[in-house]
Formats: structure tokens, C-alpha cells, sequence
């Protein structure tokens, strides 16, 4: 018995890149792309004549409407839809900043194609992918497995996360040293088995710790 398909949509404004990873992709049996746009505004419009994707794969720095606008506007009309971001550079607060847009993970374009079609089956039987920032292993949530024991200040820190501030800002809006929030850092990466801070933000995120 043949498995259905995941249907995608590539969303990304170099052709050359969009049209390899539709390429690549559509070699894949459990893949079928439904649509291609160069940006967001392109999308709408092939949102509204073509079959509706269940992963949009969205390019971040795009003209006329760019990935966060673009994510913003699918999760409000279409919820269901998963939208994962491609990201050129490991950039904290890109990816952050679409993750708050809506999108439920992130793929480096230098991704091997077996990487990226696990994201897209990731994302669309469980929401979130982020790749290597977990371990491989996805981000678990606080309904499965109980609200982990966070001190105040660790609390702090992971509200201050959220935000566009670095480390030594986070400092110093907390009044301690950045040894001080290395050590949040390090004891929240250890408690929720994260590695990095967008992990950090997805999480909080994905848990509605905190309103955005």
C-alpha cells in the first residue's frame, strides 16, 4: 500500500536554488510539490489556484514580501499548514524572529537533501523541526512531559531569550555578570536537553510560556 504523499510548497526568491530544491525534492516518493513562489506575495496568489501544501519550505530574506510577513499571513489563514524556514546562515535572531511568525523550525539551504526531506516529514507529523539544536530529537512539550523546575532568574533568562538581546544585554537587564547567565544558560540547556538559544525560544514558544 502506497503512503500518501506530503504535499509542499518552496517559497524562495533565487530560482536557481528554488528550482534545485523542487528538483531534488520531487525525486523523493513520499514528496510531491504543489507550487513554487519567488516571495510571499507570489504565494498567496498559488495559495488560492493550487491544492494547499501541508509544509511550505519559506526563504527568510525575500523582496516584496519576505519570510516573516509571508509565515505571519499563512498561519493566520491557513493554521494548518506547516511552515518550515530555509535559513542561509545559523542566525539567532532570523530564526528566532520567524519562529515568533509562526514558523515551527528552521533548515540550513546547505542542507543534504536526505536532511531536508526528514525536516519536512518531521514538521508535518509533529510541528517542530530544529535541526541539530536538539540533538535530533524534538522538542518535548511541557503537556508530555511536566513543567520542568525552573528557578525564578532562570525564568527571567529564558523570557529575556525571547528577545532580540544578546548575552551581555541579557546581563545586564538582570543586574549579574555574563558568567551569571552563562550558568542560566548552560542549566536550562541541561534541564529541557537543548544546545542552543533558539531551542531555547522554540520551546518557550511552542509551550505558550509566554505571550508574543
Amino acid at each position: 500500500m502506497q503512503t500518501e504523499k506530503i504535499l509542499i510548497a518552496i517559497v524562495d526568491d533565487h530560482t536557481l536554488f528554488r528550482d534545485g530544491v523542487a528538483s531534488l525534492m520531487g525525486e523523493f516518493e513520499e514528496l510531491q510539490v504543489v507550487f513554487e513562489a519567488e516571495n510571499g506575495e507570489q504565494m498567496q496568489h498559488k495559495l488560492a489556484k493550487h491544492p494547499l501544501p501541508q509544509v511550505i519550505l519559506m526563504d527568510i530574506n525575500m523582496p516584496v514580501m519576505d519570510g516573516y510577513l509571508a509565515t505571519k499571513w499563512v498561519k493566520e489563514k491557513y493554521p494548518q499548514i506547516k511552515v518550515l524556514a530555509l535559513s542561509m546562515f545559523e542566525d539567532d535572531k532570523a530564526v528566532i524572529r520567524m519562529i515568533k511568525s509562526g514558523a515551527g523550525g528552521y533548515v540550513l539551504k546547505e542542507s543534504k537533501p536526505r536532511e531536508l526531506l526528514e525536516a519536512i516529514k518531521a514538521i508535518n507529523d509533529k510541528g517542530v523541526f530544529i535541526n541539530e539544536m536538539v540533538s535530533g530529537k524534538l522538542i518535548r512539550t511541557v503537556a508530555d512531559n511536566g513543567a520542568p523546575d525552573f528557578s525564578r532568574k532562570e525564568f527571567e533568562f529564558l523570557r529575556l531569550c525571547c528577545s532580540e538581546s544578546t548575552y551581555k544585554e541579557i546581563a545586564d537587564q538582570m543586574f549579574v555578570s555574563p558568567r551569571t547567565v552563562d550558568n542560566y544558560r548552560e542549566s536550562l540547556f541541561l534541564k529541557l536537553n537543548l544546545k542552543t538559544r533558539t531551542g531555547l525560544v522554540l520551546y518557550a514558544i511552542q509551550n505558550e510560556i509566554f505571550k508574543f
